[in-house]
């Protein structure tokens, strides 16, 4: 007789809540594809962001804004079948949901109903985003937020720090505030400072996530290319864990060799 296999106690957002009552941290990373999804949640990762970042990192644009849902929504199906405890969730590409209500609903139940995704992420949290927030919320679909520096956003914001004037610091804290009220289950807090992340996780009920917003948030966020020293272009932020790039041509250049020596054998 076959041993059953052990049953897997899948990540919720609701277990996201649970664990910022209990001060259990959050560790969130990106993929894009199987095999980084299977050996992220092989190793115990809770969140799984199928983030647009993968524009750069997997289809070499130079920034999140050429992305579309239905590249998205192909990457986000290979990230499900290597994923079964974390929750995943999926990044709404830009002008896959500002339009209107109708429009992110149609996308966000895109997402969940061919990708088998769990929760959906936007940003931003002006009033139009709140109502998109509600509206998606109250049809079932969880939502994730993103405040902060917003990559899709780049033309107006750049790549600077967020949150820096007193003005700027209290519009933040407004839209996570307001978020929060609308329904959405988290946030990520992008490149503000610390202090700020501080007094945001403090206000809310509800987990923050933090990419570049310093140690003292529910969790942290990193894109997995960014933690596994693969990107072109490291955020200042972003804590590298591991040389693969290095590692990676080493071993290319080293088959190369041996192809064209005639050294490579299989024995």
């Amino acid at each position: 007789m076959v041993a059953a296999e052990p049953k897997v106690t899948k990540v919720t957002p609701q277990k996201l809540t649970q664990w910022k009552q209990q001060g259990r941290q959050i560790a969130a990373l990106t993929a894009s594809d199987y095999s980084f999804a299977k050996l992220l949640d092989a190793a115990g990762i809770d969140l799984v962001l199928v983030g647009d970042s993968l524009t750069m990192v997997a289809l070499g644009y130079e920034t999140t804004l050429s992305v579309t849902l239905d590249e998205m929504i192909h990457h986000a199906k290979a990230v499900r079948r290597g994923v079964k405890r974390a929750l995943l969730v999926c990044d709404l590409p830009f002008l896959s949901y500002e339009d209107s209500k109708s429009q992110a609903l149609h996308s966000a139940g895109r997402v969940l109903k061919e990708t088998g995704a769990q929760a959906v992420k936007l940003e931003g949290g002006y009033p139009a985003v709140t109502e998109i927030v509600t509206h998606l919320v109250e049809r079932g679909i969880p939502v994730m937020g993103h405040l902060g520096l917003t990559p899709q956003s780049i033309h107006n914001l750049g790549l600077r720090q967020q949150g820096r004037t007193a003005e700027a610091r209290q519009r933040i804290l407004d839209q996570a505030i307001a978020l929060e009220a609308a329904g959405a289950f988290a946030i990520v807090l992008e490149h503000i400072p610390s202090n700020l992340a501080v007094e945001i996780t403090q206000s809310l009920s509800i987990p923050t996530i933090g990419i570049g917003a310093g140690p003292n948030c529910d969790g942290q966020i990193l894109v997995t290319h960014d933690l596994l020293g693969l990107s072109d272009r490291q955020p200042p932020f972003a804590r590298v864990y591991a040389d693969l790039r290095t590692t990676i041509l080493q071993a290319t250049q080293e088959f190369c060799e041996d192809v064209r020596e005639h050294r490579f054998t299989i024995d």
